[in-house]
């Protein structure tokens, strides 16, 4: 390992015991910055981060040019670069910081891909018009994260202690970026949709009684985020639905839906787990639920 891989681990420990950041995020700034260390290595900078200058790191950013990442993809390791010389910096191990002039690309940021309400209910129908243990979970999945918003990561990461099922004020807990946990009310069709998967399918699927994972594989196991997105593909497919769909697609239909039900944006914002949920918190812990929960119930398409 060389110096500045050694740098590297040494920040990704510190983004997962000081910032709580998650596995994914990790796995992307180590991906990042190991690029840019396999780079440096070509040009025979093998000192670490102390043969590194803003030249040499511009170099970098042509070099990804050059090699067709898109804008977007070089922004992100901007951004990581940025970061960990950031880290280096605070510690005391640099006196200058190279990446501190680094200029990022601009973006041009697209409208997201929203569904229709009506395009929603078709993709929701299609594992509901089969009876399997499969069928069941997908049906419960598609629910849920339309339902709720949520990141695919939060949804494939749900134990089946993370739900509370009382028809008077359903709710899921899911743990978000940053290690932050929000609770998110579920409207009656996610909440059959669950019950239904834990009556008939879960227990099908399931061959460890330890177990905790809410969705299972066909082998008993957690569900992967590229099992669902495959799933998601497939249902896509059969609900002849001509856009490129991904499990963002959900998330971003959900806030545009609930916005346009009248929602306020501050509320669907702490839905999505982008701000403080304190307050929805103390609805659930008080049982305090009137404001939040019809408000939910008025706006969501579904509800």
């Amino acid at each position: 390992m060389s110096k500045l891989q050694k740098a590297v681990e040494d920040f990704c420990g510190f983004l997962l015991t000081e910032k709580g950041a998650s596995g994914n995020t990790i796995t992307a700034y180590r991906n990042d910055l190991g690029q840019l260390a396999d780079f440096m290595e070509t040009r025979s900078i093998t000192d670490g981060w102390k043969g590194l200058d803003s030249s040499s790191l511009q170099d970098f950013i042509v070099d990804l040019k050059t090699h067709g990442y898109t804008e977007s993809s070089i922004a992100r390791k901007v951004a990581a670069i940025r970061s960990f010389f950031g880290f280096l910096a605070s510690e005391g191990a640099l006196t200058n910081n190279p990446a501190e002039a680094l200029a990022s690309p601009h973006i041009n940021r697209a409208v997201p891909t929203t569904l229709t309400p009506v395009e929603v209910d078709e993709l929701l129908e299609q594992p509901a018009r089969r009876s399997t243990p499969e069928a069941k979970r997908d049906r419960a999945m598609l629910e849920l994260i339309y339902a709720t918003g949520m990141r695919v990561t939060e949804l494939v990461s749900l134990n089946v202690t993370n739900l509370n099922l009382d028809p008077r004020f359903p709710y899921v807990k899911c743990m978000g970026k940053g290690a932050k946990e929000r609770s998110i009310t579920i409207h009656d069709q996610a909440l059959e949709a669950l019950n239904a998967y834990l009556e008939d399918g879960r227990p099908m699927l399931l061959r460890d009684p330890s177990e905790l994972a809410l969705f299972l594989n066909r082998r008993g196991e957690r569900l992967t985020r590229q099992g669902f997105w495959f799933i998601l593909k497939g249902y896509a497919r059969s609900a002849n639905l001509s856009e490129e769909i991904t499990p963002h697609t959900l998330r971003h239909s959900f806030a545009a839906h609930m916005v346009r039900g009248g929602m306020t944006l501050k509320g669907v914002q702490e839905m999505l787990g982008y701000t403080n949920t304190s307050r929805i918190q103390a609805y659930v812990r008080a049982g305090l639920t009137d404001e939040v929960r019809q408000a939910y119930i008025q706006a969501h398409p579904r509800a």
